[in-house]
C-alpha cells in the first residue's frame, strides 16, 4: 500500500533525478559546445544545426551516464531525508528504515530501466546521425571509413574516403570469401554508391563502377551482378554505407536483438568483443541496481556521519565498481576472460557485500 509519505518520497526522488539529469546532461553540452565552438561558426544551419547535433547525442550521452544519474538521486534523496529528520519520525514510530526508503527504491527501479531502453530503441534509430561531424552538416566532407563485413555473405568492404550525402565511397575496396564460387577475389571500384533497399532487384547493395577487374572468367560471387565492363551491383545485407562509415565497432549502436542474431552467425571475426558487449547489456541492471544499493547503504549505516563524507564514500564505492566493470570489459575483449565471466564478474563479486550491506542498515 503506497502512503502520503511514500508518494512524497517518491516525487522527490523523481525530482531529484531530473535536476542531476538535466546538469549533467547540460554541462556536457555546454562545456562542449564552448569547447568546439570554431566548428558550428559561419556553418549552414546555424543554431539549428547546433539544436539538432547536440540533440541527436542526447541518447549516446544518457547511454554512458544513466546509472551514475541514478545513484546520486538516490544518494540525494536520501541525504537530504536525513538532514531534514525525515527518517526519525518513522523510525520512532516503529517503521524499518528500508520500509521508509521503499518508494524511493520502487523509483530508481523505474529509472535504472530507463537505460536498457534507451540503448535498445533510441540509439539504434540515431545511430547515423552520431557519425555526423560537428563542421559537416550536410555530410558534404571526405571522411575517412573503417571498412565492415557482411556477416550473410562473408563480403569485407573498404574504402579511402566516403561522402556522407550521396552515399558515395571513393576507391570501394571488395573482398569475397574463399567460400564464394569464384573464391577469394579482391576487386577495387573507382566509386560505389549505396543503393538502400526497395522494390528494384538493384537495391539494398552498392552500384560499383569502373571495376578492376572489369570482368569475370569463371563464376560470379552469389552476391555479384555484372551490368557491363567494369560496372557491378553488389548486393549486401549488413554493409551497408552506415555500417562501412562507423567501421569494426559499429555493433556497438545495435540492439541486444541485432547482437544475438549477429552471435548466432558463423562468420567468427569480432564475436569475442560481440559476446561481451550481448552479456554487458544483460547485466546492465544488476550492475546499476548494486551501484545503488551499495551506496544507500553507505549512506544509511551511520545517520550521524556528516553528509559530506557519506557521499563521499558513496561516490568512492561506485567509482571502485564503474572502474571493475570496465576492467572485466577489457579484459574480456583482449579474450583474457571469457565472455560471460567478464560481463557477470562484477555482479558475482560485488553483489553480496551490497546485499550484506544493505542488510546491516540501522533500523
Amino acid at each position: 500500500m503506497i502512503t502520503t509519505l511514500d508518494r512524497m518520497f517518491l516525487v522527490n526522488y523523481f525530482r531529484s533525478y531530473a535536476i542531476v539529469w538535466t546538469s549533467l546532461i547540460g554541462l556536457y553540452i555546454v562545456l562542449d559546445l564552448f569547447t568546439h565552438l570554431d566548428d558550428f561558426v559561419n556553418k549552414a544551419g546555424g543554431a539549428r544545426h547546433i539544436i539538432m547535433y547536440y540533440g541527436y547525442r542526447v541518447p549516446q550521452l544518457f547511454d554512458l551516464m544513466a546509472e551514475p544519474i541514478t545513484l546520486m538521486a538516490a544518494a540525494f534523496t536520501v541525504s537530504w531525508m536525513q538532514r531534514n529528520n525525515e527518517l526519525l519520525p518513522q523510525l520512532s514510530a516503529g517503521i524499518p528504515t528500508r520500509r521508509a526508503i521503499r518508494p524511493i527504491l520502487m523509483g530508481v527501479a523505474v529509472t535504472l530501466s530507463l537505460g536498457p531502453l534507451n540503448q535498445e530503441f533510441l540509439i539504434p534509430e540515431v545511430a547515423d546521425q552520431l557519425m555526423t561531424a560537428r563542421d559537416d552538416p550536410d555530410g558534404a566532407k571526405a571522411q575517412l571509413l573503417m571498412g565492415a563485413y557482411d556477416s550473410p555473405t562473408g563480403t569485407h568492404l573498404e574504402g579511402l574516403a566516403g561522402y556522407r550525402k550521396d552515399r558515395k565511397v571513393d576507391r570501394l575496396n571488395v573482398t569475397f570469401p574463399e567460400n564464394s564460387p569464384s573464391g577469394m577475389v579482391h576487386m577495387t571500384a573507382a566509386e560505389g554508391v549505396y543503393v538502400p533497399p526497395g522494390d528494384g532487384p538493384l537495391t539494398g547493395g552498392w552500384m560499383l563502377t569502373r571495376t578492376s577487374p572489369d570482368s569475370f572468367d569463371g563464376p560470379l560471387p552469389t552476391n555479384l551482378t555484372a551490368l557491363g565492363t567494369g560496372r557491378f551491383f553488389l548486393k549486401v545485407t549488413d554493409a551497408d554505407y552506415e555500417a562501412v562509415c562507423r567501421g569494426g565497432a559499429w555493433y556497438v549502436y545495435a540492439p541486444t536483438s541485432k547482437l544475438r542474431t549477429m552471435l548466432a552467425d558463423p562468420e567468427p571475426r569480432r564475436r569475442g568483443k560481440m559476446a561481451v558487449l550481448f552479456h554487458t547489456r544483460i547485466t546492465r541492471p544488476l550492475v546499476g541496481a548494486i551501484m545503488v544499493v551499495l551506496g544507500v547503504s553507505v549512506i544509511l549505516f551511520n545517520p550521524n556521519r556528516h553528509v559530506i563524507i557519506s557521499a563521499g564514500l558513496c561516490m568512492s564505492l561506485s567509482a571502485a565498481l564503474s572502474l571493475f566493470v570496465i576492467a572485466c570489459k577489457y579484459l574480456g575483449d583482449q579474450d583474457v576472460l571469457p565472455p560471460p565471466l567478464a560481463a557477470w564478474l562484477p555482479v558475482m563479486l560485488f553483489g553480496p557485500p551490497a546485499i550484506v550491506a544493505f542488510d546491516s542498515v540501522h533500523t
